[in-house]
Formats: structure tokens, sequence, C-alpha cells
């Protein structure tokens, strides 16, 4: 560029100069915000790629052949059976049903008969087997005749006997069991029945089966609402699951010995007044930190550690150092307290407090604080090491509840535990063709988790059930 003759000239470059310097200043504004999303959405995708059962809500299942333990091992364990471990060897049983003597065949060398030989019994050996599965049927044979006085009599049919063929309890306790605790479809359960006994079962006869399983248990699902209620330490989460045509959720409310499952549209607040259990509950609520279960504060709040080990965990892995330590916290607590089965006495709770918050002024100074984009509308966007951390100091005593009260356990593996069936369900099924349908498989399999909780043969108790019976309710009653 040459110089310019004048002083009107040079007035006139540094005017298009400034205005330039101005378009490159913007211009260089514009790139730094299109690279700095870019790298957000850089480490965004890297996350996705990264992330396992460890340090996040993906199933372990996903994680292929390099699955790790959820909590770090003591000590190495031998292989087998570990001390105190009962086990269920096949044992000999007294009564047989069939007993085979092995007669002595063939002729000694010497040339007697073997056949004839005073025997002893050396050894017995006994096979199990599945007899071949058969239907029984039962005829019930209706009488009639007349008095001499003219008046007509008949006998009667048991109450349960309504047409002149169908199933009876067995039959459909075994297709209910099999489509919803064992997640079987339609179409399995129906060859299934027909390789076992021959019958093609109808899938209207299975879905009425369900109906009937489901409208013989209201009463029961309330007993045990109020048994979830009642307790003092009472589980809860959810889950989608496909409903419909659309996406549901699966609730679970759940105890030791109890549980209920109920399906809504949604998966907040609005689901959990419908439920009408955490309205009431007094005692502690153990959950994965929903904004929507701290809305009820008639009870005490417990968070589930695993969650927040996870969350720490994806942090730590990105470089965080204030992740390390409250991950290096949260296991100390969980050996001091016996894996959460027992607490803390007044000087450890104390010493662990102050860690804690000592943790958290650390993270405090070293988490990058939201900065408000002027261009943007709303709150400005935190880091996920900032929300958590803000979740960890707003909730600092449902953190700890399970190293300062004996009765709060670590996790919430119960209520997980609880829907984790229903993700097999719907991967089998692929969904749940009608809100009804998703219904009457929550309460059943509500029904079917409780007892085995309290140790009962689940098919005999769905076979008191179709009869109009029930033990949960029995023993609400004594």
């Amino acid at each position: 560029m040459q110089l310019p003759d004048n002083i009107s000239d040079c007035h006139t470059v540094i005017q298009v100069l400034s205005k330039k310097i101005e378009l490159f200043e913007a211009r260089i504004l514009e790139q730094n915000e299109i690279i700095q999303s870019q790298q957000e959405k850089i480490l965004e995708l890297e996350d996705r790629l990264n992330k396992n059962s460890s340090n996040s809500n993906k199933p372990p299942s996903s994680d292929g052949y390099q699955k790790k333990p959820a909590f770090p091992r003591k000590k190495p364990k031998i292989q087998g059976g570990q001390p105190g471990h009962t086990g269920k060897t096949l044992e000999m049983v007294g009564l047989v049903d069939h007993s085979i003597v092995l007669a002595i065949e063939g002729d000694c060398t010497c040339g007697r008969d073997l056949s004839k030989l005073s025997t002893s019994v050396k050894e017995v050996r006994q096979v199990f087997e599945i007899p071949q599965p058969e239907l029984e049927v039962t005829e019930y044979v209706q009488l009639e005749g007349d008095c001499k006085c003219g008046k007509h009599h008949q006998s009667c049919f048991p109450s349960e006997v309504q047409a002149s063929t169908q199933y009876g309890t067995g039959v459909r306790a075994l297709t209910t069991l099999l489509s919803n605790d064992y997640n079987l479809s339609v179409n399995k359960t129906q060859s299934l029945f027909a390789d076992l006994f021959g019958y093609a079962i109808n899938e209207a006869t299975i879905q009425k089966n369900n109906e009937r399983c489901y409208d013989n248990l209201a009463e029961t699902e309330q007993v045990i609402k109020q048994a979830v209620i009642d307790s003092p330490v009472s589980h809860y989460d959810e889950t989608g699951l496909r409903t419909a045509g659309k996406l549901h959720w699966l609730h679970v409310a759940c105890t030791t010995l109890f549980t209920f499952l109920y399906i809504h549209p949604k998966r907040g607040k609005e689901a959990m007044n419908e439920a009408e259990i955490l309205t009431q509950v007094k005692g502690w609520i153990v959950h994965d930190c929903l904004p929507s279960y701290f809305d009820y504060d008639s009870g005490k709040h417990a968070l589930c550690g695993a969650h927040l080990i996870r969350e720490l965990t994806a942090l730590q892995e990105r470089g965080s150092p204030w992740a390390s330590l409250f991950i290096d916290l949260l296991f100390a607590l969980y050996e001091l307290s016996d894996e959460g089965k027992s607490q803390l006495d007044d000087q450890a709770r104390q010493k662990a407090e102050q860690l804690y918050e000592h943790i958290c002024q650390y993270a405090d100074q070293i988490e990058p604080k939201p900065i408000k984009n002027p261009r943007k509308r709303g709150r400005p966007k935190a880091t996920k090491g900032r929300n958590l951390l803000n979740r960890l100091t707003k909730h600092k005593q449902a953190v700890l509840a399970f190293a300062f009260y004996q009765e709060v356990p670590f996790t919430n593996n119960l209520a997980e535990r609880a829907i984790r069936p229903a993700k097999v369900k719907q991967k089998v099924s692929g969904c749940l063709r009608t809100f009804k349908g998703a219904q009457r498989y929550a309460r059943i399999c509500s029904f079917i988790q409780t007892a085995r909780k309290h140790n009962c043969n689940v098919f005999n108790e769905l076979k008191n059930v179709f009869e109009g019976k029930s033990f949960i309710v029995e023993n609400e009653a004594t």
C-alpha cells in the first residue's frame, strides 16, 4: 500500500482499516463461538463413546467381555463354593416313585448261573427325571331326577366349572407365569404349551387368564401399597416402557418384602401423586435424585451411592481431581459402615461431614462456573461437574444417610432389580400393545415379585389367586 499524500487521505485510510479491524474482530468472535461449540460437541460425542455401566446408567450387559465389579473386592476369592454357602446339591430321597433292581446276568467262569446267587445291596443311585407332561382331564357329571311329589331336582356343578370344556387353575397359573414373570410372548407361550401337552392353547385364553388374575389381585395390590407406605425404608425408581405406541413409565415402590409396580404416561410428580404412596410415606425414601422425589417432605430422603459413583467416575475419567477425592470418601464410608449395614459413631460422623465439606469447597474453586452467553436466553449452561456438585452440596444429608443410619442401604438396587425384568419383556415383545395390558403386567408382576420375596412357590400362589385366595390378604387379616 502506498503512503497517502495528505491528511484527509490518512483519515480515509484509518477509517477503512478500522472497519476492517472491526469486521475481523467480529469474525474472530464468531469463529471462537463455533470452535467452542464444536469442542463441546466433540466432548459430548467422546463421552457417549466412553460410556459403560461404571460411569453411566447403561446396563452391565452392554459392557461386552470387559465387565468390572461395581464395587472393589476385598480379597480375591477361591474358585467354587464360598465358606458358609449352603448350596443346592441334589440329595437322595427316601421315598422313590420307581425302583429297578439290576440283576447279575451271565455265568461265572466256573459255570454257575449268576442269577441264582445270594445277593446283597452294594450301592444305590437315583435319577431325578421329569415325568411326561400331560393334561389331566376331570369330568363332572350332573345328575337329575324327579321326586315322588313331582318336584324336579338336579346336582350342581362346582362354582369354578362354568363351561362344557375349560382349563383349570393350573393351566391358568402356568400361562400367566410364562407371559409375565418369564417374559414369553403369546406365540412362545402357545408353542411351549403345544410342545409339552399337545394342545395349542388359544391366544384369547392366555389374555383372559391375565385379565382374570389382574381382577383377582385388586385387593392384594392395596395391601402391598399399604405395606410399602408403612415400611421404615422404601425404594423408588422408574424406567421407560413402550406402551400403546408411545413412551410410558413403569414406576416401582418396594421394600425387602413387597413390590408395587404401576404404569403411567408421565415420569414425575403427576405419576407419583396418582400412586398415592409418597404422599403418605413417613420413613426413608431411597431414590436416584430425580427432582420430583424431593417434592415429598413427609419422609426422609436417601440417595443411591451407586448412581453417584457412576457420575463421579465419568468426571474422574475426564481428569477431575475432586471427583476422585469424593469417590474415595464414599468408598471409605462404605467400608466403615460395613457396606451400609451399620452406622458411624458421632466422632466418625463429624469427621466425615468435615471431609465432605472440604471436598465440596475444593470442587467449587476448580469447577468452572456457568458463564452467561448474551446471545442466548435462559440460565447459563453449567458443566456436568458443576451440576453434580450443586446436588451434592444441596443434598448432603441424603448422600451420607447410608453411613449415618443403620437402616439405610448404600444403593437403590432393590428398586432397580424390580424394574429390570420389564426391559427384558420389552426386548422380547417389542412393546406392550395396550395401556390396560401394561397395567395387568405391572399388577401381576407386583404379586409375583412379592411372593418370591416371601419365599413362596409362585406357581402354587397363582393357582390360589385363580381360586380367589391370596396369602398376602390372608396374612394381613391375621
